[in-house]
């Protein structure tokens, strides 16, 4: 599966602190190697427009936003 990263992602882990960068860091790097693995807690987001937008948890405070297709996935 090809992952993608945007612009968004990049900007918005910047104002992280280190751990959190790390911890998303983390988490990006294993959803390249396992995106359906049951410890990311992906769950589609309600509501919106396109069904493909899902959210995986990275802690307790943190989640990323992604955009999932059968053959990609763009971290937002």
């Amino acid at each position: 599966m090809l992952t993608r990263i945007a612009d968004t992602f990049t900007a918005s882990l910047a104002r992280l602190t280190a751990a959190e960068q790390k911890a998303v860091k983390t988490t990006a790097f294993d959803l390249q190697l396992e995106p359906a693995a049951y410890g990311h807690r992906l769950h589609r987001i309600d509501g919106a427009r396109d069904p493909n937008f899902w959210s995986a948890r990275v802690n307790d405070d943190l989640r990323i936003v992604l955009h999932r297709t059968e053959g990609s996935c763009l971290l937002l």
